[in-house]
């Protein structure tokens, strides 16, 4: 959320886009709402389930107002509807997954994927010596990136300050 008020500096207000369904809602929805109050964030939530819920006028209703954006909590499915969506209401989004601004998102920060499926190779290779998969301990990611979608930026006509281009990992042209 940080990143994303550092792209858009008069963003006053996000919304969460969010399947309820999701195992992790509850946990991840409060998080949201904490950091949204830290950093001077009006929050609201924007829930879709099936491919026929219309998100598509759920935020462009958003949208309506000045000076939102919107955190997308993944959902691969709904990928580049989520995705369309922000772009034809011209909200700035920041997504939890690379390939998000790969597919024309904004911004995305998240795990590296590639390094997590590194790190279980070691695990398999300890499994496969003979270690019992229960006496492992669970790991949590340890490489996180950042990807800017600098076409996306422009369309928004959004300037991406240099310090965030700086520590991003990639930045698509």
């Amino acid at each position: 959320m940080e990143l994303l008020k550092e792209i858009a500096p008069g963003l006053s207000r996000v919304a969460g886009i969010l399947d309820p369904g999701f195992k992790g809602f509850a946990g991840v929805w409060g998080a949201i709402e904490n950091m949204a109050l830290r950093v001077g964030l009006e929050v609201k939530s924007l829930h879709f389930q099936a491919p026929t819920d219309d998100l598509e006028s759920a935020v462009a209703r958003f949208a309506q107002e000045p000076r939102g954006g919107l955190i997308v909590i993944p959902n691969a499915v709904q990928r580049n509807r989520i995705i369309s969506s922000a772009a034809r209401s011209g909200l700035p989004a920041m997504y939890a997954f690379r390939f998000y601004a790969t597919d024309g998102g904004l911004m995305s920060y998240g795990i590296d994927t590639v390094d997590l499926f590194r790190h279980s190779a070691s695990y398999v290779d300890r499994i496969l010596k003979g270690e019992k998969p229960a006496d492992l301990p669970v790991q949590a990611p340890t490489k996180f990136e950042i990807v800017i979608n600098l076409k996306t930026a422009r369309a928004l006509s959004l300037d991406v300050p240099p310090t965030l281009l700086a520590r991003a990992d990639e930045v698509i042209e």
